[in-house]
């Protein structure tokens, strides 16, 4: 007689689990729907924090151009704050160095659902090649970075797109508030403050960010000033953010030959007559 195969006892435990709470999750979401309006103005109260605005994008830099979005801190705030609904990631499966992910977000009221698998190999790519993951810590953040990208565009899917756009103009006032100058004439007086103190040039700053200043948002502005803070306190080196190495001096050729001139003993202007100073 032939052994029953053995099964993935642990995952349908798992999934069953979860099938069973999200149905008692959607009974109490029956009995107790959302009120839209609240639900909105609680968003735009949550807006008006300030470090949220400034984690509310995720920006970063294609080619000569930036790529930005909602970011997945501001979409966990819209999940709450917009009431019944149901998201995070599951491990559906771990071996041969790999992670079988799911990515949901569900609306228990219109049992709408977005949901994303995928595969997170238990790796880590840097500099000097790709380093094989063991540590259960180490691979436990990665599959928890990676599902954070496919949990945001779970909840974005589902939380109505006008919504989104209205929180992030209220994400972008919030920053803008108490500043009575332009964006632009704030980041000029910026540059010339790098310029001046520490001899950062626009060319530098731009490179760091990855973009032209013309591209430059609130909050840019606001990490701009970070990294300001940081030069000013003693906290951070200006290398530690800027290639200052390209922009060293370089010595020009009459300096090499005064040099030269001045090793060998010799004057270089031996023989021609010095110009007299007004004070001589």
């Amino acid at each position: 007689m032939k052994r029953p195969q053995p099964k993935a006892t642990t995952t349908e435990m798992m999934v069953s689990r979860q099938a069973q709470e999200v149905q008692a999750a959607m009974v109490i979401a029956k009995r107790f729907p959302r009120d839209q309006y609240q639900a909105f103005n609680r968003i735009m109260e949550a807006c008006e924090r300030r470090k949220l605005a400034e984690e509310s994008t995720y920006e970063y830099s294609r080619g000569s151009s930036k790529v930005s979005g909602p970011s997945i801190r501001l979409a966990e705030v819209l999940a709450q704050c917009w009431g019944n609904v149901d998201y995070g990631i599951m491990e559906l499966d771990q071996k041969n160095g790999e992670s079988q992910v799911m990515a949901y977000a569900w609306d228990l009221e219109t049992n709408t659902r977005q949901t994303k698998i995928f595969t997170v190999k238990h790796e880590r790519h840097t500099k000097k090649g790709v380093t094989k993951l063991t540590d259960p810590r180490d691979i436990y953040e990665t599959v928890a970075n990676q599902g954070a990208r496919r949990v945001r565009a779970c909840i974005l899917g589902i939380i109505p797109g006008d919504i989104v756009d209205k929180a992030m103009e209220k994400c972008e006032k919030t920053l803008m508030s108490g500043h009575s100058e332009p964006l632009k004439d704030r980041l000029m007086k910026a540059l010339n403050m790098f310029k001046t103190d520490y001899g950062v040039s626009k060319d530098l700053v731009e490179d760091y960010f990855g973009y032209n200043i013309d591209a430059f948002t609130e909050r840019d502005y606001v990490r701009l000033g970070g990294i300001f803070k940081a030069l000013r306190d003693g906290m951070a080196k200006i290398e530690d953010y800027f290639d200052v190495r390209s922009t060293a001096p370089t010595v020009s050729k009459t300096e090499d030959a005064f040099k030269a001139a001045l090793e060998g003993g010799d004057s270089p202007d031996a023989g021609t007559e010095q110009p007299k100073l007004p004070l001589d």
